[in-house]
């Protein structure tokens, strides 16, 4: 067996990883019906067998409106026996569980939603493409019991922690960004009154994960764009975070609807994006992308570790557990993440491309993850399960050659 301190343990509040290992809150498309299904169990339940200190169930709307996907999971009491189903097995196994709880703001349709979707203010959404409604003060009130509402449900559900998802663009993100948020009510202009909303949810879920579940916030280091969030507002948030007492963050940035490959690096590949949708439905939505593509999705370099230098400078300045995500997918580079003052690693394609990463890091039969970084994962994503396209049988000869032209771009 390796030594290293990626194989220690450590500690969200109050839980206690085996080791520094999480899975990420990767969407992975599999909660068909908006519920637990077997191949979200599988897929979760190998992660725990492969040797992870938790895996995180993603993405998760606190309410029907933050929905964006027919495969996204939606908290509501029914679903309860099917995610202590999941829970189970992954302690059976070893791992804790976590669980993403958001909601996505403008990113939907009403067919999706069931409601004309809302954001921080009234608009346009281009990327969705929809119109949005500004969310009522009575709105805001009710969200904020959904989201302590969730996280009972999770606790029933026997999840050692939640994680808040406040990045990427969702709606806390909507509220905190001035890209998003023209409100000129005491949720909107500044800084102070746009994380309002963040605060009070968080002291929601502070009252309702009491003493014994972890609490972690997903948060924007920067949004990507100048009309976004920039670092110095952002460390403000994060002391904010700090203050409010939630026990871990992970340090993310970009906007899923201005700057979306900032999140993942590399490039959207659009052939397997466009390959998969439904043209029944999003016909036009395909000419789109296929048109407009690459202006609308524009490629940002990947490299590992691609968000370590700006995480450092998160490090310096607070002093709760921080969870570093971007790209690891090699022993040496999580251990000088670790050495940088990180307690903790978050990944995701690497556990897409081999569940049982983990353990054979730990087992020293590999160093590094093969992952080619092509993005087949995500761009299939957006239709269907998230998979490998290692793991696809009979792969279209011209998806074969997106991915190897990414994959060669990035070696």
């Amino acid at each position: 067996m390796v030594e290293s301190p990626v194989f220690t343990p450590f500690s969200i509040g109050p839980v206690t990883l085996r080791n520094r290992i999480i899975r990420s809150a990767a969407f992975e498309n599999m909660a068909y019906g908006n519920s637990p299904s077997q191949d979200l169990y599988d897929y979760h339940v190998a992660v725990s067998r492969g040797g992870v200190g938790m895996t995180t169930l993603a993405y998760a709307s606190v309410n029907r409106s933050g929905l964006s996907f027919d495969g996204q999971l939606w908290m509501r009491e029914e679903i309860v026996p099917g995610l202590k189903r999941i829970t189970d097995a992954v302690h059976e196994a070893g791992a804790k569980c976590s669980i993403q709880l958001g909601h996505c703001g403008n990113m939907t349709h009403r067919a999706t939603c069931g409601c004309m979707p809302v954001g921080a203010s009234s608009g346009f959404n281009l990327y969705s493409p929809t119109f949005v409604r500004g969310l009522k003060r009575a709105e805001i009130d009710a969200l904020v019991e959904d989201f302590g509402h969730a996280v009972e449900l999770a606790r029933k559900a026997g999840f050692d922690c939640v994680e808040i998802h406040a990045g990427h663009g969702y709606l806390i993100s909507q509220f905190l960004s001035p890209y998003t948020n023209h409100r000129r009510d005491e949720y909107g202009g500044s800084l102070q009154n746009r994380m309002r909303l963040m605060q009070r949810v968080i002291k929601k879920v502070m009252e309702a994960a009491g003493d014994d579940m972890g609490v972690i916030v997903k948060m924007n280091m920067h949004d990507g764009f100048r009309r976004g969030m920039q670092e110095a507002e952002c460390l403000e948030v994060a002391r904010e975070l700090e203050r409010l007492g939630v026990h871990a963050i992970v340090l993310s940035a970009g906007f899923v609807s201005k700057a979306p490959m900032e999140v993942m690096r590399g490039a959207m590949p659009l052939r397997t994006m466009t390959h998969y949708m439904d043209m029944r439905k999003f016909w036009w939505l395909r000419v789109m992308v296929r048109l407009f593509g690459r202006m609308m999705v524009p490629t940002v370099p990947y490299k590992e570790a691609y968000f370590l230098e700006d995480a450092k400078k998160f490090r310096a300045a607070l002093k709760l557990p921080l969870i570093y995500v971007g790209g690891m997918v090699s022993l040496n580079k999580m251990e000088e993440v670790l050495a940088d003052g990180f307690e903790g690693i978050q990944m995701a394609r690497a556990l897409v491309r081999d569940t049982d990463f983990v353990n054979k890091l730990r087992r020293g039969e590999i160093d590094r993850s093969p992952c080619g970084h092509s993005n087949y994962c995500i761009g299939r994503m957006y239709t269907l399960e998230m998979k490998c396209n290692r793991c696809v049988a009979n792969l279209p000869k011209r998806l074969q050659r997106e991915v190897e032209e990414a994959e060669n771009k990035w070696k």
